[in-house]
């Protein structure tokens, strides 16, 4: 083989096209199959995903049957725990009260408001 030199810009130029043409398919070829990695891992995870949080609906239901289960074997925790339950859900909730006293929970009430104040002060402070 010889060397040749090319004197012919028009040659030269048909040639620095056809280079750079292919340097852009190359280029478009190799951003295409990064993209199409990006969403073989992105779809695997996405899938990953959903079964274990199929499988995490599934278990919820029996462990919390189960807790519920065994803080029913106890009339006392029960109870406090129902009690505790319905406290949040009116504290959650945004709507009025209205509480009607009797003597029962009056003493009740009176600690609840004192609590709301924060804690009494020490004398001297």
């Amino acid at each position: 083989m010889r060397k040749v030199h090319f004197r012919d810009t028009g040659m030269i130029k048909q040639i620095e096209e056809k280079v750079v043409n292919r340097l852009r398919q190359v280029t478009s070829a190799i951003k295409q199959d990064g993209a199409n990695q990006v969403s073989i891992i992105t779809s695997s995870a996405e899938r990953e995903a959903a079964v274990e949080l199929a499988k995490a609906a599934v278990v919820r239901p029996n462990m919390i049957g189960t807790a519920l289960k065994e803080i029913s074997g106890d009339p006392e925790v029960a109870d406090a725990l129902f009690e505790l339950l319905q406290t949040q859900r009116i504290l959650d909730n945004k709507a009025k009260l209205t509480l009607f006293l009797n003597a029962e929970n009056e003493k009740r009430l009176a600690d609840l408001l004192a609590a709301q104040d924060g804690p009494p002060a020490l004398p001297g402070k």
